[in-house]
């Protein structure tokens, strides 16, 4: 034990913790926010200030901090049946329980589910199914992933692969066999002239081609948000996915639609796919799969690739993977409870209702602002992307840490937003009243045009 323990919350913070995914330069300045509860959409910290959390933690505290019903639900459960795992044919009841309340709330007519303790190791474990599968059936050099650069599907070994970012070759990765096509972003990545029917069209080329030149037959599967989110609120171009499945179906390719963030109503509907109209084989569900209350994450298999795992599986007479908190019991609990809360008491709804009002004040945000050169997003997820010059689409020099400074000064001003590379991304919670949403914008507007007069 040190003899001089550091005596504030932020000293504390800073001597004992190994900070993932924060900037810190702005820690070592300003010092970390601790928090000690939460109300409603907010957050309040050990010095008694109130944050409008406008991240919704991490994308997944959907239901607010102080949901009654829902850590009734996991008090109860605690009470009953306080924990348990899914191996050897045995599991609680919560579990079969949840099981099929997924498949029934599902896009698939019938599937099978499989649970793990993140999105991270969902999208990581629906890579050995895949493999398993594949080789299963004659097909052992079915292993090749294709994704997306900009996606981001986790921080597993296997699932940082699949993410398209280069912050992971701190890491040696990916690992040889995961590709990644291009991001899907018209605004940044359309070459001149380009209409965006000719740049979806482009895409689409670019993935028939790979799968050509790399071979069907050495491919395992697809994975793909519908939005990217920690790529920084990226919608499909028009016809996206439209285009691309029947390239995938052509050659007998996997779709697996990660919907870790999209799904349960980011988007306005309870599944992304459902939003973009296309049918994946597959989807990875987590952090709005609990309301952010515990940690789990779960693969719905639609019909086809249920039968075919479980084919793989009575072939050997098991699946030999699993986590010892799959199918937690109070987790279990808790995402039953979320979902009818997400789905029947109105929180889905309030998305639908005031998505339009939060992407108005949003684009009148950026007509008043000479340097918000893009507006994306749908539904309760959005950015603005930040720009020295909207003409050019030039950003600002990296130097400058812009987002950086939006974030920590909405922060000055009891908001929390989050920075991705030179955007600002918004993901509130579904409780958010008009009141409140007016707050978050003229918050948000207040620190844009402070931090925009100092760099500009």
């Amino acid at each position: 034990m040190p003899m001089n323990k550091p005596q504030s919350w932020e000293a504390r913070a800073d001597e004992y913790s190994l900070y993932g995914f924060t900037d810190l330069p702005s820690v070592h300045q300003r010092g970390a926010v601790v928090l000690t509860h939460g109300e409603g959409p907010y957050v309040i910290d050990t010095n008694g200030r109130r944050y409008l959390d406008a991240n919704s933690g991490l994308w997944n505290m959907v239901a607010g901090f102080d949901h009654k019903g829902l850590a009734e639900a996991a008090k109860a459960q605690y009470d009953r049946f306080p924990g348990y795992h899914a191996f050897f044919g045995r599991m609680s009841d919560q579990t079969v329980m949840l099981s099929e309340k997924l498949v029934e709330v599902s896009p698939f007519e019938r599937g099978r589910v499989f649970y793990t303790n993140s999105g991270s190791e969902a999208n990581d474990s629906m890579v050995k199914m895949l493999w398993f599968l594949h080789a299963s059936e004659g097909k052992p050099e079915k292993r090749k992933i294709l994704t997306r650069w900009n996606a981001y599907h986790g921080v597993t070994t296997v699932s940082a692969s699949m993410t398209g970012k280069p912050y992971n070759s701190v890491f040696g990765l990916p690992l040889p066999g995961f590709i990644h096509l291009t991001c899907p972003h018209y605004w940044r990545f359309a070459e001149e002239g380009e209409t965006k029917e000719q740049f979806t069209q482009r895409l689409a080329r670019e993935l028939d081609e790979t799968i050509e030149r790399e071979g069907p037959d050495t491919i395992a599967g697809f994975f793909a948000e519908p939005v990217m989110g920690a790529g920084g609120v990226i919608p499909p171009s028009e016809g996206y996915f439209q285009a691309i499945m029947p390239i995938l179906r052509k050659h007998g390719i996997p779709m697996i639609s990660d919907e870790v963030i999209c799904g349960f109503g980011r988007t306005g509907n309870t599944w992304g796919c459902q939003t973009y109209d296309y049918m994946p084989d597959a989807i990875i569900s987590s952090k709005n799969l609990t309301a952010g209350l515990f940690p789990m994450g779960a693969i719905i298999l639609g019909p086809e690739l249920a039968d075919r795992v479980q084919a793989a599986v009575e072939k050997i007479e098991e699946f030999p993977h699993g986590f010892t908190a799959s199918g937690h019991p109070v987790g279990c609990a808790i995402a039953l409870k979320a979902i009818d809360v997400v789905m029947n008491e109105g929180l889905a709804q309030n998305v639908r209702d005031l998505a339009p009002k939060m992407e108005a004040g949003l684009r009148a945000i950026m007509e008043r602002s000479d340097h918000i050169g893009e507006l994306r997003g749908i539904g309760f997820m959005w950015a603005l992307e930040a720009v020295k010059d909207k003409a050019t689409k030039q950003p600002f020099d990296g130097s400058l840490s812009v987002s950086e400074r939006i974030a920590n000064t909405c922060t000055d001003l009891g908001l929390i937003c989050r920075p991705l590379g030179q955007s600002i991304v918004l993901c509130p919670p579904f409780i958010l009243t008009e009141a409140q949403m007016d707050e978050m914008l003229e918050k948000l507007e207040q620190a844009l045009v402070k931090v925009f007069a100092e760099v500009a």
